[in-house]
């Protein structure tokens, strides 16, 4: 695990200290045991002296007391530090995200976040409590039992410093084998989880289609990748348990046969040889923990790569030094303005756009599917940056204001209408969460809300479900704009917020526009020449370019795109063309 990920530790340092300390100790007591046995065997047992066995029995309970209590506190410690490394991560990466641009949120999916703040932190989780509890116990464990080992039987010594690279050597050439499945299983979560996910989100879709058993069978597919991946992965590890067996009953075997022969020969005891049978045991046992920590490693370190990669992701906006903190009004410049997406040398999604909205106009925008009609109002309030030129608020350059300010002063109600779990007073306050009630109310009132709200049995205090699923489309557009509203903005741009609603509400929303907010710039684009047609100013948007600005009896008269939508509805009888 690399260094960034440790700066995560933060307040979890003392007890990422302690629990190796007390595994320390617990060490300490367990390799004293085996030596604390050999001399009640050796003294006590084969002289038939009851006190000493009993004096002796008596410290070699409170080893093993000291040992459990050793060892509580350091599994204490170790999973406090654990947990706590697990949740300073989580909060990192999650206030990362709140930093990124559209942009950066572009780089990653959705699926594939939410699996590096769950599965992926897991796994870096379990990985460093093992590490600081495992990692610190096996190296202490192996030296010391090999040190008792050697002062018992030089012989036995030898055998096991033989074996010790050999087995460590066996064990760790299995887990690096297995380790390019576990990589190849995490990249494969992001899919499963991506298709979960689609599944759920669109559950009325899937079955209005009656869809259900292709998602079943698409499911099935990416599941059985993953199963077989963790299957590969699993068979090689699955080694470790017969090798370390063999090794383990090998070397007993030849312990045994030196043992034996030493004692027969008189130059060793009993006890003395059941001592080291168990060191043996200890050492070998250790290298296993060794080895099945190596592995934790290793998956963790696919996580830990996948980790880095959003705390390492370069936020693309970022405050200056001075950053301006008020934006004086809601005139709006465009000046000499191309964007990609791609960034400079892509391909323009705007091209050479000028433009001057005045504080408080109301403007309309209207063009065909991929005209860019979206992509130039997301350049306001600073969601993607400029490729080519400028665009200001308030006389100034966008770039030149804390972003937060900004957007405080720009409400946007995006084409894709999102509203969280919660009330319906709570959803609202997202624009401002210290409104009053009757603030809540009189932004429902404008955005037309406040009708449908009062007929729910629990009114303003009714709970939205999940994605706002128990409300329709237009209920939820008009949340989604009452919410923007609270803010107070001196710019509200409408992105295709009101196709879900009647012609009729409507018309309502942006009289009470024109009447309650005549100071606030009002950018709306719509696909229905009725809900812009009375705007001072209709934007004709064409393959990323302009193509027309004026009123709509002037665009009439010389744009022939606006002439051909507004013929298309108004003649077709479609207001939903």
């Amino acid at each position: 695990m690399n260094r960034k990920l440790f700066k995560s530790v933060r307040e979890y340092k003392k007890q990422s200290v302690l629990a190796p300390i007390f595994v320390i100790l617990e060490v300490l007591m367990e390799v004293l045991i085996p030596y604390q046995m050999a001399k009640i065997i050796d003294n006590g047992i084969q002289n038939g002296d009851l006190s000493y066995i009993i004096k002796m029995g008596v410290i070699l309970v409170l080893m093993a007391m000291l040992a459990l209590l050793f060892g509580a506190m350091a599994g204490n410690y170790a999973a406090i530090a654990g947990a706590g490394y697990a949740k300073n991560l989580r909060r990192d990466i999650f206030y990362k995200i709140q930093d990124f641009s559209f942009k950066n949120i572009d780089n990653f999916s959705t699926s594939g976040l939410v699996t590096r703040l769950t599965t992926d932190i897991t796994n870096v989780q379990m990985a460093y409590m093992m590490s600081i509890r495992l990692l610190a116990r096996a190296p202490i464990m192996i030296i010391l039992s090999w040190i008792m080992t050697l002062t018992l039987n030089v012989q036995v010594a030898i055998i096991l410093l033989i074996v010790i690279p050999i087995l460590g050597g066996a064990l760790i050439f299995i887990a690096k084998k297995a380790h390019p499945h576990f990589v190849q299983v995490f990249d494969e979560y992001d899919v499963l989880n991506n298709t979960v996910q689609e599944n759920v989100n669109a559950a009325r879709v899937v079955k209005a289609y009656v869809r259900e058993d292709h998602e079943i069978e698409k499911f099935h597919g990416i599941s059985k990748v993953v199963y077989d991946l963790f299957t590969k992965a699993e068979k090689i590890v699955a080694w470790n348990n017969p090798v370390m067996m063999f090794v383990m009953y090998t070397v007993i075997v030849l312990m045994l046969l030196v043992g034996g022969r030493s004692i027969v020969l008189g130059s060793m005891e009993t006890g003395e040889l059941t001592s080291i049978v168990v060191y043996a045991i200890q050492i070998l046992m250790s290298l296993m923990m060794v080895t099945f920590v190596f592995v934790m490693i290793m998956i963790a370190e696919a996580s830990t790569d996948r980790i880095t990669e959003v705390l390492s992701e370069v936020p693309e906006m970022e405050n200056g030094a001075e950053a301006v903190k008020e934006v004086k009004d809601g005139d709006i410049v465009f000046d000499n303005v191309s964007f990609s997406y791609a960034g400079e040398g892509g391909a323009l999604s705007l091209k050479n756009v000028n433009l001057h909205i005045k504080a408080g106009q109301t403007i309309g925008i209207i063009g065909g599917t991929g005209s860019s009609k979206t992509t130039l109002v997301q350049l306001i309030p600073r969601l993607y940056d400029v490729t080519e030129g400028s665009v200001k608020v308030g006389g100034l350059d966008v770039r030149k204001y804390d972003l937060e300010a900004l957007r405080d002063q720009v409400s946007m109600v995006l084409q894709k209408n999102v509203l969280f779990t919660g009330t319906i007073y709570d959803n609202i306050r997202w624009g401002d969460e210290n409104a009053t009630d009757e603030e809540v109310q009189r932004v429902c009132r404008l955005a037309q809300a406040d009708g449908f709200v009062r007929e729910f049995p629990d009114g303003y205090d009714t709970m939205i479900a999940q994605g706002g699923n128990n409300v329709s489309g237009g209920q939820k557009q008009r949340l989604c704009i009452a919410r923007a509203l609270l803010k107070k903005p001196k710019i509200l741009i409408l992105d295709d917020s009101t196709s879900a609603v009647d012609t009729k509400t409507d018309a309502l929303i942006r009289k009470a526009f024109r009447e309650e907010i005549p100071n606030t710039t009002k950018i709306i684009i719509a696909q229905r020449v009725s809900s812009i047609e009375d705007a001072d100013q209709i934007i004709v948007m064409d393959n990323g370019e302009i193509n027309g600005i004026g009123t709509s009896e002037e665009l009439l008269q010389n744009n022939a795109i606006y002439r051909e939508v507004y013929e298309s509805q108004t003649n077709g009888g479609g207001d939903d063309e």
